[in-house]
């Protein structure tokens, strides 16, 4: 309340250290839950705009700060899945965006989907520094910070995108990352469409709503 309340350089520094705190917090909390996810897992109709639009939300400070520009269309689609685990999936990788931006570039971070019979695929891309083409086998790896981390950002804990990979596997989704050292990295995040879900989710007895 008190940055709120005095908006100047000072506090907005603050406000940012804040929020990479609450974001270290929450990182610890979903790694420590990862384990159970079926105790707090509840799948549902979503809208994908709904999912992106509460994430940019939540990272609205550091993204207006950074001047990032964030460029969404297509998501118009729904899908079947846990938006709280999604909103949390989804704010990880946006993170790493905004972590591994180039300084003397204009960053843009691109959200879209596209949806196929079997599936939706959900893409976040951004024109950051990339992972170098011998470390993309390794970045779902519990610990893995590669020399992005190592170098650029002393403070990586390496557990973001391996909650990102273990989170997927228990809501039965699919993620894939691809990229290009200095031109930047791509995300994908598959949502298996229609049937094809509700059968996956009903053999592994996960499956608790359909409705929005």
């Amino acid at each position: 309340m008190i940055v709120e309340n005095n908006k100047n350089e000072t506090t907005k520094s603050i406000d940012e250290e804040l929020q990479k705190i609450e974001n270290y917090v929450e990182q610890a909390l979903y790694y420590a839950r990862s384990n159970t996810v079926e105790k707090d897992y509840y799948i549902k109709e979503c809208i994908l705009k709904d999912i992106v639009n509460e994430v940019i939300h939540k990272n609205k400070t550091v993204l207006i700060g950074k001047k990032i520009t964030i460029n969404i269309h297509d998501l118009e689609i729904r899908v079947n899945t846990d938006s709280k685990w999604i909103i949390f999936i989804l704010n990880q990788i946006i993170q790493n965006s905004i972590k591994y931006r180039k300084e003397n570039k204009q960053t843009e971070i691109q959200i879209y989907a596209i949806e196929k019979k079997e599936n939706v695929i959900l893409y976040i891309k951004d024109n950051g520094i990339g992972i170098k083409k011998g470390e993309l086998t390794r970045v779902f790896e519990k610990g893995f910070t590669g020399t992005n981390g190592r170098i650029l950002n002393k403070k990586s804990t390496g557990i973001g995108l391996y909650l990102c990979k273990k989170l997927c596997d228990k809501l039965g989704i699919a993620i894939e990352l691809n990229s290009i050292e200095n031109e930047g990295t791509e995300v994908k995040i598959v949502f298996p469409n229609g049937s094809y879900m509700n059968l996956n989710q009903e053999r592994s007895g996960l499956y608790h709503s359909n409705c929005i």
